[in-house]
């Protein structure tokens, strides 16, 4: 080769090389920290919510613009704020992350959906951001999946929420620089409902089931994500729930764990929403490595009440009707059958108020400091409020709703409301300091014009420990 041949082909390399090195590389890191130019935007932001120029609205107010199977868009200056509890650092979460209200008992979430993978440095967990609304767009992810999104863009037929672009991103998501330590819930398979999708939560005494035991997370001939089922001790027996992983995650090919201990991860829903799932960080956020639990047994407490309704009647109970032609009754359907029902459905949805109240249950013979627990199984069927569960100790036997001081309990009440074999246990629910008194413990119908659900309940007792 000659010299003029060598250096065109050297000043070629060379040329080659600085043209490369010019191109914009797909794949980069988002700077951890807030610079000074989104500093100063926040800034802006936040006097403008200070003077009222823009309107900062809660989780749960954002929520209520919601619309099943529709797209609202915001077009007023509004404005949410939240904590992120997701990351993609692991790829089990694609263009998307979801916050909620604040970092410790949370009330709502939402999910929101970005055309940006790596995000976990900008949008990292614990992340305090603001989301200037204007101009987004709140709906479904995938219509009548039930997940709860805010995005830059709608499909072509207006029902379903997509993600905003890069520019809508810089322009709407803003970053404070507080990474708030996130708490996770401590919740129960059979407490998970619709208010916990996009929650950090965390379920003790948990394990994979015995015929999932040496699987991966991810089965390798599943292309998208692969359901495995888990069990926690719950009460008197075991309630299962779903762990769902993607297929580009990076620990898709580790072995499930096969102990027992404690999970974290956020709700959501299958693609569909027919099942809501548990979707973890990373695979560290599942450390079950302690021996198995045992369910709790009857012969640990004395039932000081007890009706599984085989009797097909009320004969333990005073049913009382505050509003409404419609009253508590029984079926014979059950778990087994029969058992109590109540609906406020008769010809369209009517306007009920229906207590059904135990007879006295008579703890008189306990110590106040006793431990007594209230249990029973539900399902529910078609849309309308969900049961109340109250306890009292001075109820006279007249209008509950002014007749005795009761307390509100918090049950775990069935959920899918689409189906007559969903029967959920309560899980056990303390009552405080009734030893040694009569205590009476209430269901609570409520219905309007709008929604009458109907409510089957079995298998009831109070028990004493």
């Amino acid at each position: 080769m000659n010299t003029k041949s060598l250096f065109k082909s050297v000043f070629i390399l060379l040329t080659t090389i600085s043209l490369l090195g010019c191109q914009q590389d797909d794949h980069f890191e988002i700077p951890f920290e807030t610079g000074n130019e989104e500093n100063q935007a926040l800034n802006v932001l936040l006097t403008e919510i200070e003077n009222g120029a823009k309107t900062l609205l809660s989780v749960s107010q954002v929520r209520s613009y919601f619309v099943s199977d529709d797209v609202y868009t915001f077009s007023s200056d509004v404005v949410v704020k939240g904590y992120v509890v997701s990351s993609d650092k692991t790829g089990n979460f694609y263009k998307e992350f979801y916050i909620q209200d604040a970092p410790e008992n949370p009330t709502a979430a939402l999910h929101v959906m970005i055309d940006q993978v790596d995000s976990y440095n900008m949008f990292n967990f614990g992340r305090e951001v603001y989301i200037n609304l204007n101009g987004l767009h709140i709906g479904e992810s995938r219509n009548g999946n039930g997940i709860i999104s805010i995005g830059g863009r709608t499909n072509q037929e207006g029902d379903e929420v997509d993600d905003m672009r890069a520019l809508d991103i810089s322009e709407h998501i803003l970053r404070s620089k507080t990474i708030a330590d996130i708490t996770p819930i401590k919740v129960t398979f059979s407490e998970i409902n619709s208010t916990h999708v996009g929650m950090y939560v965390a379920v003790d005494n948990v394990n994979f089931i015995a015929s999932e035991h040496g699987k991966p997370f991810v089965d390798p001939n599943d292309s998208f994500d692969t359901q495995r089922t888990m069990e926690a001790c719950e009460g008197f027996g075991k309630k299962t729930f779903l762990l769902e992983t993607s297929s580009f995650a990076s620990y898709k090919d580790l072995p499930l764990p096969n102990g027992t201990g404690t999970i974290q991860g956020i709700v959501s829903k299958t693609y569909n929403g027919s099942d809501f799932v548990l979707t973890l960080n990373d695979a560290a956020d599942a450390p079950l490595t302690g021996a198995d639990c045992e369910p709790l047994s009857l012969d640990d407490f004395t039932v000081a009440f007890e009706d599984d309704f085989l009797s097909n009647n009320l004969n333990k109970w005073t049913s009382y009707s505050v509003s409404g032609s419609q009253q508590w009754g029984t079926v014979g359907f059950g778990n087994p059958a029969p058992s109590a029902k109540m609906s406020g459905f008769s010809g369209g949805a009517r306007n009920n108020e229906d207590w059904l109240i135990t007879k006295a249950i008579d703890l008189t013979g306990f110590d106040a400091s006793t431990a007594a627990y209230f249990t029973f199984d539900s399902v529910k069927r078609y849309d309308g409020n969900d049961l109340e569960v109250l306890y009292a100790t001075d109820y006279d036997g007249g209008n509950p709703t002014i007749d005795g001081t009761w307390t509100a309990l918090s049950p775990a009440l069935d959920n899918n409301t689409s189906s007559w074999d969903s029967w959920t246990n309560s899980g056990l629910l303390s009552l405080n300091n009734v030893g040694g008194a009569a205590v009476y413990v209430a269901f609570k119908y409520t219905s309007d014009t709008q929604s009458a659900a109907t409510f089957e309940i079995d298998n009831v007792k109070l028990l004493v420990e």
